[in-house]
């Protein structure tokens, strides 16, 4: 199981299928500071 964690905020964005255990940063929002979707 893998994660993608936003880079501003590290709030994790989404999980997918993986053989290991991973973790990709990415961008969650423009502005971060906003509410997240849950």
């Amino acid at each position: 199981m893998g994660s993608i964690v936003c880079q501003s905020c590290e709030q994790v964005i989404e999980y997918y299928e993986d053989e290991k255990v991973s973790v990709l940063y990415g961008k969650c929002c423009q502005v971060c500071g906003e509410d997240h979707e849950e």
